[in-house]
């Protein structure tokens, strides 16, 4: 996968975006950016870390219930962490503070639920074609950023994530030079693993979305600003 950014976004839905927002620019040390409206039901509050964005979506409507969770929780190096320290935000997502180099985390791993080590890699590095981080036994880079796969028994079925638009951690984006190219080579490997083929936004974005095989969504971005005009 040729990647046009240097890191892994990370989208959440929420009903309370003042206070979420508040409580990630003080544990993790985002940035806010600026807000921008993604539909008439969704605002996006947009902050960033080292080139990478926490959307945080404030859903005009109350979310559906939380569902059960495939992405687990955000592990953000801090310079000030000593130690591992897990803070929950105002929704129930964790943070967890993690010393800055520790396990080769220098800017922040999305972590999620996985039956093995082979599943997870099976998706993130044969499909999705990242490479693997040789300093944790179950990791992908994605630039700077890591996808991080805790191994356990208790792995959602993927149709409790069939719905995004739920409170949590909901979605990650991987910015690409061709989103077309990158969705037909993932999806060749497994019809599953489309969720919702390439559209283009304006003359913003061109965007789909894939699936793991735990129901993980993740969005593919082919954004302007990175890559140049889209394609017509």
């Amino acid at each position: 996968m040729q990647l046009a950014k240097n890191s892994l976004d990370v989208g959440l839905f929420t009903n309370a975006p003042e206070e979420v927002s508040a409580f990630w620019c003080e544990n993790a040390h985002v940035q806010f950016d600026h807000v921008l409206p993604v539909s008439r039901q969704v605002r996006q509050h947009r902050h960033t870390l080292d080139g990478a964005v926490l959307k945080i979506n404030h859903a005009k409507d109350p979310l559906a219930p939380r569902g059960t969770a495939g992405y687990l929780r955000l592990l953000v190096a801090c310079p000030d962490a000593a130690e591992p320290e897990t803070v929950t935000d105002p929704d129930g997502n964790e943070l967890v503070r993690w010393p800055a180099g520790r396990d080769g985390i220098n800017h922040w791993a999305l972590e999620l639920a996985t039956p093995s080590v082979d599943a997870f890699m099976a998706f993130y590095r044969d499909a999705v074609g990242l490479p693997v981080d040789e300093a944790m036994p179950c990791a992908v880079a994605c630039g700077q950023s890591r996808i991080v796969g805790r191994i356990t028994s208790d792995v959602p079925d993927r149709a409790d994530n069939d719905v995004m638009m739920r409170p949590g951690l909901r979605y990650s984006t991987i910015q690409v030079f061709d989103v077309d190219a990158e969705y037909a080579r993932i999806v060749g490997h497994d019809p599953a693993y489309g969720a919702q083929e390439p559209r283009t936004l304006g003359k913003t974005a061109r965007i789909a979305f894939i699936r793991d095989p735990f129901g993980n969504w993740i969005e593919l971005s082919q954004r302007a600003s990175l890559t140049g005009p889209l394609p017509e």
